[in-house]
């Protein structure tokens, strides 16, 4: 029996190629556009996954006086975890963790660099379940000046050598001397803490650091007891701050707990979150996934659409099977084993394009992902029941209204299959889904475009960022004079921080016309030519001078921290705030206010402009250099920078970047949304085209000798095509009535998300419903036309 109904498939598959075709190509498309979201999802799922104690991160909101809003950051302070311990029973232990990047090391003659490092505390091993191949997890960081390398780090140094006991010497900088006491296998790719080193704390420590509160430098992960409360635990947290810190202080302050599960793909809201690789929002990856599930739905209503459109052709086969004894559940079953059977086939070919385009997608997302679909049982097993399910959902409806004919209705001629109204359905739901698919893609476009193109208020182009540390800063001033007499560079300033971060706050005092002000605000510390190379606007008073008149003592606020120093100040305007006595940590008493600068973006445009000061303090030395080159003959230009590094720093590696190519890394997650919507909308229409061509094919073979008729007739070709085509254009505008509120109603959600974002105008949605009728019209035409222009004897020579 089961024989005999794969040679009857299989003939039904050969017979009607164009449908089985496209079903098997439809499904396929789906099935692959489906598991190739899966993998990328089940990726982002894995992250942090081979921890087993229940570890929390210790995060802030800072809620300082000035701030535009509180802010959530990923920072604590150095006491924070020694005190919580002792004060909290269900706090079993924690571990501190600061970054320590681009490590250069050297053993004998051989010299490397660890992109990136941490600073822990000696338990870091024992909380988090990182492999350690070569020393004990409870002594190998316990002694200062220790390190644990990776594999790939220890190769690299050593080669083949056992490192164990052999000391390495960090020349960057301050010249340290670790011994390695420990290897560790490399940390996998689904982790947010990503390190090629651990160096031992105690190394950089002092027991004053106990008493840094205020101080937010590091990061501080808790081991919580297995059942603990957490909202209970951090309802203590504010009387714990008020013991250790004053009630002014404490009120600046709150803190949470978040689950080491959420620190990857929940934190996007979370600031100054530096140890956090791939920082990457939960919510996108579920809209994968719902759209990777529309693809694939779409795909199984097309063979649901195909296969009761072609149910006149196998009439008279249930008719006959009925008539000599064959039970409905029989040919249900049949009918649904030749679904499966097909979506086996469609199998094989998604697969296949999987394997294809694995390595494309790991490379446009920049995560290591993996198809182990021969290799990993467990995957393979939840493929093919995946597979199984949906053949059975996209023949289920088929092989009931199959199996459901009369067999004298269908032995006499008198069969009515109507069923149309279902189909109409199914095809406006498709289209609706493509259609919604087609505007979000618009939309994500246009937000993404409307941010890397709108003016933030300062010129990032052609700007080169060269690090500096403290071999390489003091000789700052001499780099400067070289590059500003060479031919290539136009300009050249320092600053401690880079735009485009978070940059730091600090606590500020403000002497107006009234009592003094104390308030929050970010600042930088920058070189007196940061404002003329980055073309920042003066909207009152002046830029700074290049003079030891201005040096720890001029500061120029931006628009929105004059704003707040002129709270309360009725008599003071923008003009007059120019010359007031302003400053941190004590040196208010001697700065002043000289200049008010326009606002700029100095952050992504997720955030709003936050307050911020900057101050000239030469003495202080910068974290990096700023190089504005000329022309467009980049290459030439970094050439020539580089030469002029080598020799006044020839110990240093010359390293640099590209202002703009940082800028573009914030809108990165934004950029791989909006590319990939586009790819899966375009593959929903596709999909939803190929249906469409097929019931338009049905469509025209159904009416093929009505088409002779009225050709005899005198119908002309276009009258026909208009007549084949109406009812299915009907059908896409309904999807367009359909899909446009409930996509409204999404993109209003989603771009709630930025502070500065698009308008939502019609255009869009006109354009997405213009197209999706023109993709129609085009479908349905060529088989229209090609029904036009057939002989009419063809269709009549039987009558």
């Amino acid at each position: 029996m089961l024989k005999n109904y794969l040679k009857i498939a299989f003939r039904n598959i050969w017979k009607n190629k164009v449908f089985s075709g496209i079903n098997i190509v439809g499904l396929a498309i789906g099935m692959a556009a489906c598991m190739l979201i899966m993998v990328f999802v089940f990726y982002e799922f894995s992250f942090d996954k081979i921890h087993s104690k229940n570890i929390y991160r210790l995060d802030e909101v800072q809620k300082f006086k000035g701030m535009v809003a509180p802010q959530k950051v990923a920072l604590s302070m150095f006491p924070m975890g020694p005190t919580l311990k002792n004060e909290y029973p269900e706090i079993k232990d924690f571990v501190r963790i600061s970054k320590f990047d681009n490590v250069p090391l050297l053993y004998q003659e051989k010299k490397t660099e660890l992109p990136k490092a941490l600073w822990v505390d000696a338990n870091f091993l024992e909380m988090f379940d990182f492999k350690l191949l070569e020393g004990q997890k409870q002594s190998v960081l316990k002694e200062p000046n220790t390190v644990v390398l990776s594999e790939k780090s220890a190769a690299s140094l050593f080669g083949k050598q056992n490192p164990i006991g052999k000391s390495v010497i960090h020349y960057g900088g301050d010249t340290l001397t670790f011994k390695v006491t420990g290897i560790m296998e490399n940390v996998p790719a689904s982790s947010h803490l990503q390190f090629d080193a651990l160096f031992s704390f105690s190394t950089i420590t002092r027991p004053d650091y106990m008493n840094n509160w205020g101080g937010n430098w590091l990061v501080t992960y808790l081991e919580l007891a297995p059942g603990a409360d957490i909202a209970a635990l951090e309802k203590k947290f504010p009387a714990y701050l008020g013991r250790h810190m004053s009630k002014e202080g404490a009120s600046d302050y709150e803190l949470f707990l978040q689950p080491l599960s959420d620190v990857h793909a929940k934190s996007t809201d979370i600031t100054h979150d530096y140890i956090n690789y791939q920082k990457f929002d939960r919510s996108y990856t579920y809209i994968f996934s719902v759209i990777g599930i529309i693809v694939l739905v779409i795909a199984c209503v097309n063979f649901m659409n195909l296969s009761t459109a072609r149910s006149t052709g196998r009439a008279k086969e249930v008719g006959i099977r009925k008539s000599i004894g064959a039970q409905r559940f029989q040919l249900a079953g049949q009918f649904i084993g030749e679904s499966i059977l097909l979506t086996f086939m469609a199998l094989v070919l998604a697969v296949a394009m999987v394997k294809l385009l694995i390595p494309v997608v790991s490379n446009f997302s920049q995560r290591d992902l993996d198809f182990a679909f021969f290799t990993n049982p467990s995957l393979l097993g939840s493929i093919l029941l995946g597979t199984i399910v949906i053949g059975i959902f996209s023949g289920l409806y088929p092989a009931v209204f199959l199996s459901s004919f009369q067999p004298i209705a269908v032995l006499k001629g008198t069969l009515r299959t109507g069923k149309a109204n279902f189909r109409n359905l199914l095809v406006i739901a498709q289209f609706s889904s493509a259609i919604f698919l087609i505007i979000a893609t618009g939309f994500a476009v246009k937000q993404l475009r409307y941010m890397q193109q709108k003016d933030p208020g300062f010129d990032r182009e052609q700007v080169v960022i060269i690090p500096l540390d403290s071999k390489s800063g003091p000789k700052y001033q001499a780099l400067k004079q070289e590059l500003l007499a060479s031919s290539f560079v136009s300009g050249v300033t320092g600053s401690q921080q880079r735009l485009g971060n978070n940059l730091h706050q600090t606590g500020v005092t403000f002497h107006g016309d009234g009592p003094e002000k104390q308030i929050a605000s970010s600042q930088v510390v920058v070189d007196p030519d940061y404002l003329s190379l980055y073309k920042i606007k003066i909207i009152a008073g002046r830029n700074f001078r290049d003079d030891e008149g201005d040096n720890a003592k001029a500061y120029i606020v931006n628009e929105s921290l004059a704003k707040e120093l002129l709270k309360d100040q009725p008599k003071l305007t923008l003009q007059t705030l120019v010359g007031k006595h302003f400053g941190f940590s004590g040196m208010d008493s001697a700065g002043v206010i000289v200049g008010v600068a326009k606002d700029f973006n100095f952050n992504s445009l997720h955030h709003k402009i936050e307050t911020l000061c900057l101050f000239n303090q030469k003495n202080w030395g910068y974290g990096e250099m700023s190089v504005r080159i000329k022309g467009n003959d980049a290459k030439r230009a970094i050439a020539g920078i580089q030469g002029i590094w080598n020799n006044i720093v020839p110990q240093q590696e010359f390293k640099y970047s590209f202002l703009d190519d940082h800028f573009a890394t914030l809108y990165k997650a934004d950029s791989q949304v909006s590319e990939i919507v586009g790819i899966l909308a375009a593959l929903a229409v596709f999909v939803s085209c190929l249906g469409l061509f097929g019931l338009a094919s049905y469509s025209a073979e159904r009416r093929f000798k009505e088409i002779g008729v009225r050709k005899v007739m005198g119908a002309s070709v276009a009258g026909i095509v208009a007549l084949l085509s109406k009812d299915f254009l009907k059908l896409v505008i309904a999807s367009i009535l359909i899909a446009s509120p409930i996509a409204w109603w999404a993109v209003s959600t989603w771009l709630k998300d930025f502070a500065y974002r698009i308008d939502i105008e019609w255009w869009i949605f006109a354009l997405a419903g213009a197209l999706s009728v023109v993709v129609a019209l085009l479908t349905i035409s060529f088989q229209s036309i090609k029904a036009a222009l057939t002989n009419p004897v063809k269709s009549l020579r039987s009558e």
